[in-house]
């Protein structure tokens, strides 16, 4: 029998210990009700995709639904969604461990901190290629559903989700392990940063051209499909547009029948690339990997932590041996007073402030003046979007504080906590958004502008109930910190209309948006009580 070489041997205990580690978290988060929330995410894309609510148009045209045609458009949802969104699916893996103890257990193991990476990184691997896999499943369903082709081409259908959509989602997976490694990008702050990462990351390869610096794949379907385009398409002008539908008229190309794109060896190894870039990536982001070391704080607690001199401890030896007849006597409750409530408001607002450094608030403090003086539009418009933008990290917590610090039994053992507690945090951000947003709002009352003025009020009883809900939903800050970055972005930013919480691209509605936001943040209020209701209950 042939020897491994020494190197081999040594080589294999590592990797048992990496594929041990992706194992063991993925069946654990399998077995999570987020992981079935993302699985019903990626039908709902495939739902969507199929029935034609996500689509590619070459100016106003598109070409028959082949399988190429249907492969690359769902792995395109992919790139775009799945990307954005499983970040903060799987960023938790590490901060798991850190909150549960296992790290500090493995810190003990001769693991290192490469291994332990890698196998994170498979695990968040493992959890995304799951919705990637529902999701070919779905195109070839849709092939079927939708019957426009009645060829069958199995590689041109799954080549894309191969070669365009995994090497997407690796970058995603070690993406998220890279900002739980470093301590900096670790909090909200990476949360908020992901997103524009994820725009540079769609938007680089677009505007040099290069393929690349193209790690989502656009660049290689655009040259394939551009290509035919200018065959096909009368009048093509150029580019290709990843359209959700808001009432476009797209028409049809019968004769077109795009076969797939030609996988070359160069263009298979520009995709593969991405798989070694990845790797890269977690081990440099092993390097920063504090392996739950907590010495550092536990430091820090001893300097603060003050030490009482023996000398300052004395002790009569009269009154050692003496009988102790102190009478105690307990304090009486106090009774129930009128402005209970405002004290637990007050506490919920210094709990939502607690943290924020002197600079937060001259920013928000400059926004504010900026709104009393700044033209209306843009008064109402980037600068009260800016300033709300600004307080996420003050809503974030909302509803999420007791899950993050492990306070939940010592909170809802209180006596009508619910009733006084979840009202209380939610006008603590009610609070915020008010003062924050002031300058608009005055704005508006002077020149009577009512609509608008009832936009603004949407807005600010919205932001603050949809955070609560978030929080009393996931337990955590990720999911509001992500939705409102995108929202911001997209709505007020790039002028959306229902997706601008502020109503400035809403005017030529009317109060029908500012109307629909007033409901949801009363049903976001009813489903908050109903869950905390329900966690209370379940203690």
């Amino acid at each position: 029998m042939r020897e491994l070489p020494p190197s081999a041997v040594r080589s294999m205990p590592i990797l048992r210990s990496i594929l041990a580690i992706a194992r063991a978290d993925f069946l654990e988060r399998t077995r999570r009700y987020s992981f079935f929330l993302a699985l019903l995410f990626a039908v709902f894309l495939g739902y969507a995709t199929a029935t034609g609510k996500i689509f590619l148009q070459f100016d106003e045209y598109r070409g028959i639904y082949t399988s190429a045609w249907i492969g690359t458009l769902v792995a395109l949802v992919i790139t775009c969604f799945v990307s954005l969104v499983g970040f903060y699916i799987v960023k938790n893996s590490v901060q798991r461990d850190r909150s549960t103890g296992v790290g500090q257990i493995l810190a003990a193991t001769p693991l290192s901190k490469p291994a332990y990476a890698f196998g994170k990184f498979l695990s968040n691997f493992a959890v995304l290629s799951s919705l990637v896999a529902i999701l070919a499943v779905a195109a070839v369903i849709m092939q079927f559903l939708v019957h426009e082709d009645s060829h069958f081409a199995l590689w041109a259908l799954l080549s894309p989700f191969l070669l365009i959509a995994l090497p997407a989602i690796a970058l995603t997976s070690v993406a998220a392990l890279a900002f739980e490694l470093l301590p900096l990008l670790r909090g909200g702050f990476g949360n908020v940063l992901w997103f524009f990462v994820w725009n540079f990351s769609l938007a680089a390869p677009i505007l040099s051209a290069r393929r690349w610096l193209d790690p989502m794949g656009l660049i290689t379907v655009m040259d394939s499909l551009g290509a035919e385009a200018r065959r096909y398409v009368p009048g093509y002008r150029g580019g290709m547009s990843f359209q959700i539908d808001v009432g476009q008229r797209v028409h049809v190309l019968p004769s077109w029948r795009w076969a797939g794109i030609a996988w070359d060896a160069h263009s298979v190894l520009l995709r593969l690339m991405w798989f070694a870039v990845a790797c890269a990536i977690v081990l440099f982001a092993a390097l920063f990997f504090d392996r739950f070391d907590t010495a550092k704080s536990t430091t820090r607690q001893k300097r603060s932590s003050k030490i009482i001199p023996p000398a300052a401890v004395q002790t009569n030896p009269a009154t050692i041996n003496s009988p102790v007849t102190t009478r105690l006597h307990l304090t009486p409750l106090p009774t129930a007073r009128a402005n209970a409530f405002f004290g637990i408001f007050a506490a919920e607002l210094r709990l939502a402030l607690f943290g924020l450094r002197w600079w937060w608030y001259v920013v928000a403090f400059g926004l504010l003046i900026a709104q009393l003086f700044a033209p209306l539009e843009i008064s109402r418009g980037p600068l009260l979007a800016s300033a709300w933008m600004w307080c996420v990290f003050v809503w974030s917590g909302m509803g999420a504080r007791e899950s993050s610090f492990a306070t939940r039994p010592l909170l809802f053992s209180c006596a009508n906590i619910l009733p006084r507690q979840l009202p209380a945090c939610f006008l603590a951000g009610l609070a915020v958004a008010a003062l924050t947003g002031a300058g608009a709002a005055i704005r508006l009352a002077l020149v009577g502008n009512a609509s608008g003025l009832l936009a603004w009020l949407a807005g600010a009883l919205m932001l603050p109930s949809l955070a609560l809900f978030l929080g009393i939903a996931a337990g955590t800050s990720k999911p509001f910190e992500g939705l409102l970055t995108f929202v911001w972005y997209v709505g007020p930013m790039n002028h959306t209309p229902g997706l601008d919480f502020t109503g400035t691209a809403n005017a030529a509605h009317g109060i029908s948006y500012p109307l629909l936001y007033l409901g949801l943040a009363a049903g976001f209020l009813v489903f908050s009580f109903l869950l905390r209701s329900r966690q209370i209950r379940s203690l």
